[in-house]
């Protein structure tokens, strides 16, 4: 009792602390009381129609059952049927609830106990090394990682003989129903038939109300459970956990439930738990955003409205006053805990990992946290650069020395003619923010030994602008005139490889060949990358690109190439060999040095009319000769050049990208392939996201199942696959089924209990729509193509740039709607009416002006995510800029001093 009253005193102390009571003035007062009567009155008028509307369908239930009843066309057998039919749908419903408490369980982190038997039986006794921690280490994870991975199948599994179950119970109500169908068609009466479906539907909707409802309590009772049961604590789980580089775990279950919301996890109403102070900055900097946008938009044509015109002080003042509302509107008690919770477990995890030297990032291509002792992270760091000698180590800090070498270059350019005046300001560098770039890795848990993959930060470095134009101009070149041998994603080349094999190309015996390049980044040779550019402009015709010739293209990208200086730990480095990954424009030179890299390869399976396709460093081709030939051919291109090393693999089934390509006797078989090592990750359900966030997951999710799954079967296993992935990150049953059903509506069952394809022409009749759409980044890319001959020798020196619009609006046209006004707001969880209520604002103010037609666009900001608030990559902005500190200033003062004594001594 003492250690609860002690508890209770802690957390109201702590309330007080971060969440003061804020007094309310009358009016304020007033406001909320309306608002709550209204709220009152809403909830009340729906729940009096929410009775009426039940009492009307029992009417016209009991109506239609006595239609039933004393119908004379009523005989037994009929009566047979109609309860044979009631009867299986009543068995269905059975298996559903069955189904629905597992992913419940699922859900709850609380499995069935035959989960546990199957994890024992697999691995009854733990091997661990003597003397070897990493060796140990090792094969800890690879044992959790293959019980995870058998309980994962197993659920899935599970799920597929429901679904069977279901379908097989559908079916024999189908048969019943048509032979019923048959007996009132022989009487030709429709209207009775209509009544009985009716009444069938009717019931099983009452018993589906009836089994949501028990669930409910169902939940309630596995979450008590869990929390009682001890061999929850041990068992191995599903659901998606960080990748732990350590014999032990250092975290508390509170720390570890937290980490395991991953990287892009966004705790719940940040702002709120803030003093006063800091939100009202808040309020002041989202006022000043959004005021200013509306305000720059209304003063441009074709409205131009005066800056000092009274309406803008009245849009101002109602903005401000509904910010202020909305920010400073206290929480309920229990949410306030909950925000303040996380906030204390997320301030216990950089203690942890502070204490213990522990290193924490996010594993390469594995959607997870990794935890590491931070030594031996960076012995890896340390054989990274060692294994590429492409860094060496700077004595000084090159900051300064850069940032004027690039103002002095453009300033050259721009005096000589050979940029445009915008084109100038594009790439001059912001003198306000620019500093160092620095570097940081990930690993790769993938792989092993976890090597490292280096991602170089360049957002403030003093050639990223000129980096960002370039690539700009240069990538949309290379997009058109290498479309041939490109591959945009998994989508594109299963449409290539399906021309392949309709073209009779495809033979029982043909081989697929995958192959990567070794570090292409870093290993890219500087000045032959800058020859192959030039040579690759001059082949296609270009002497000007965008009005600048390439000569000056050479020299921009030369500065970024040899100028690539980027700080790690307390060491400054110079890249010697490639270029920075992380930089806009190496991406652009990698495919360009690669496409002429690639050119006698290509032209080899042109003659043989075979397949090349290259995803930047990622290759795949087709082989219809003997495997010996093709590894002759790979040994012989891996001595083409002296940086570029690849590593292949050959067989008749093949992943490539997020796609597993198989050879199925001479007929090509495609399904979605998820890496070994990679969780079934996605942004966590009760992560601070808007909504829109949750239902793109699914809808992306389906739209690639549909689109990669050649046969139906795979199709269904990559759909319970999702669902399953969606319920291990907290997504409820009934939000994943109704989405389901949204996506899938035109082309669904009609069955109450199973919301999925179940006609296999339906599906292939979805997919074709689908293959016969662009993805999202096949659009970019075509975009991107198109814009290559655009502008690029200009007649006379412009000084806006070439698409910038400068057709005039008709003034007669002020009221239409495609004029877009874009605003934005940082989302929390309580301005959940935020975007309305935005509207509402920008209405109340501009009702009876053209201004009121304007769309307007409110976007969203997201707060800072898990990875953000616990990843520490950057160094010191003093160590960045250059900048010696008042402390150091004070030493190098005395240095100076000592040194003149010493000459004054020595001279006397």
């Amino acid at each position: 009792l003492n250690h609860c009253q002690f508890e209770l005193t802690k957390q109201e102390e702590q309330f007080q602390t971060f969440c003061p009571m804020i007094e309310l003035s009358f009016e304020q007062m007033e406001q909320r009381l309306k608002e709550l009567v209204d709220r009152e009155r809403k909830y009340l008028s729906k729940r009096n129609n929410d009775k009426l509307i039940k009492f009307k369908d029992d009417i016209s239930e009991k109506q239609r059952l006595t239609t039933i009843s004393t119908s004379a066309l009523m005989n037994n057998q009929e009566n047979e049927y109609i309860n044979r039919l009631i009867t299986i749908r009543e068995k269905q419903a059975e298996i559903w609830k069955e189904q629905l408490m597992l992913e419940i369980r699922i859900y709850c982190k609380f499995l069935p106990l035959n989960f546990d038997h199957l994890e024992n039986f697999i691995s009854p006794t733990d091997y661990s090394p003597l003397n070897n921690n990493q060796k140990a280490i090792e094969m800890k994870n690879k044992h959790y990682k293959i019980i995870q991975e058998a309980k994962r199948q197993w659920l899935n599994y599970f799920l597929n003989i429901y679904e069977i179950k279901i379908q097989e119970y559908e079916q024999q109500y189908q048969n019943e129903f048509i032979k019923l169908e048959s007996l009132f068609s022989n009487n030709n009466d429709k209207t009775m038939l209509t009544n009985i479906k009716e009444h069938i539907n009717n019931r099983i909707n009452r018993l589906k109300k009836d089994i949501y409802d028990k669930m409910a309590s169902f939940r309630k009772i596995i979450l008590q459970n869990r929390q009682r049961s001890s061999s929850t604590k041990n068992a191995i789980g599903v659901s998606p956990e960080p990748y732990l580089d350590l014999i032990s775990n250092p975290f508390d279950k509170r720390q570890w439930n937290y980490l395991s919301l991953g990287p892009s996890y966004i705790r719940v109403n940040q702002s709120a738990i803030r003093p006063k102070c800091q939100q009202e900055t808040e309020i002041k900097n989202e006022h000043k955003d959004i005021y200013s946008k509306v305000e720059n938009h209304l003063t441009d044509y074709p409205h131009r409205i005066p800056r000092n015109n009274t309406i803008f002080k009245q849009y101002s003042d109602h903005l401000l006053d509904y910010l202020n509302q909305s920010y400073l509107t206290p929480l309920s008690y229990k949410d306030q805990l909950k925000s303040l919770e996380r906030a204390q477990i997320l301030g216990s995890i950089r203690r942890t990992i502070k204490k213990m030297n522990l290193i924490i990032r996010v594993t390469d291509k594995g959607n997870n946290f990794y935890i590491g002792s931070a030594g031996e992270f960076e012995e890896k760091a340390q054989k990274f650069f060692s294994d590429t000698n492409a860094f060496i180590e700077l004595s000084s800090n090159p900051f300064n020395e850069i940032l004027n070498k690039v103002i002095q270059l453009l300033n050259t350019l721009r005096g000589k003619d050979l940029i445009r005046k915008w084109q100038y300001e594009q790439m001059m560098p912001d003198l306000t923010n620019s500093e160092l770039a620095h570097l940081y890795f990930n690993p790769k848990t993938h792989k092993d030994s976890i090597p490292v993959r280096p991602i170089e930060n360049t957002i403030h470095a003093s050639t990223t602008k000129i980096s960002k134009f370039l690539d700009k101009i240069l990538r949309p070149i290379f997009d058109d005139k290498c479309k041939d041998t490109t591959i945009i994603d998994g989508a594109s080349l299963i449409t290539e490889l399906s021309k392949y094999n309709k073209k009779g190309l495809l033979k029982p015996t043909t081989l697929f060949c995958t192959f990567d390049i070794r570090n292409l980044y870093t290993m890219l040779p500087q000045e032959e990358s800058l020859d192959i550019l030039m040579t690759f402009l001059h082949a296609h015709g270009y002497r000007k690109v965008k009005g600048i010739s390439i000569d000056t293209i050479k020299k921009l990208a030369s500065i970024i190439l040899k100028d690539n200086v980027f700080a790690y730990g307390k060491k400054i480095y110079k890249q010697t060999t490639g270029g920075a990954m992380g930089s806009s424009l190496t991406l652009t030179l990698a495919n360009i040095f690669m496409s002429e890299w690639q050119k006698k390869l290509v032209e080899e399976q042109t003659k043989t009319n075979e397949f090349y396709g290259r995803y930047i460093d990622d290759i795949f081709m087709t082989w219809n000769r003997s495997e010996e030939e093709l590894r002759k051919l790979l040994d012989d291109v891996n001595t083409w050049h002296p940086n570029i090393k690849l590593d292949y693999k050959i067989g008749n089934s093949l992943p490539f990208l997020d796609v597993q390509l198989t050879n199925n006797n001479g007929i090509l078989s495609t399904s979605v392939y998820h890496k070994p090592a990679a969780e079934p990750y996605v942004t966590p359900f009760i992560s601070d996201h808007p909504r829109h966030v949750f239902i793109n997951i699914i809808q992306t999710s389906l739209a690639r199942a549909v689109r990669y799954s050649s046969t139906f079967e795979a199709f269904n296993y990559e759909r319970r696959y999702i669902k399953l992935m969606l319920l291990y990150n907290g997504y409820p049953s009934t939000f994943i089924e109704n989405q389901f059903h949204k996506y899938l509506s035109d082309y669904i069952s009609t069955s109450p209990f199973l919301p999925l394809i179940d006609d296999e022409k339906k599906f292939f009749q979805f997919r074709q729509k689908l293959l016969g759409q662009p993805t999202p980044r096949q659009s970019q890319v075509a975009l991107s193509a198109a814009t290559a001959d655009i502008d690029n020798d200009p007649d006379t020196d412009e000084t806006k740039q070439p698409n910038e619009s400068t057709t005039k609006i008709d003034k007669t046209n002020i009221t239409n709607y495609q004029e877009k006004l874009f605003i934005h707001y940082t989302h929390e969880k309580r301005f959940n009416v935020f975007k309305r209520d935005m509207h509402h604002v920008y209405e109340d103010t501009f009702k009876s002006t053209p201004a009121m037609y304007t769309n307007l666009i409110v976007g969203n900001r997201n707060r800072r995510q898990a990875s953000d608030e616990l990843i520490h990559k950057r160094p010191t902005q003093t160590f960045l800029l250059n900048h010696i500190t008042q402390r150091q200033q004070k030493k190098k003062n005395k240095r100076i001093q000592k040194q003149q004594t010493i000459r004054q001594t020595s001279t006397a």
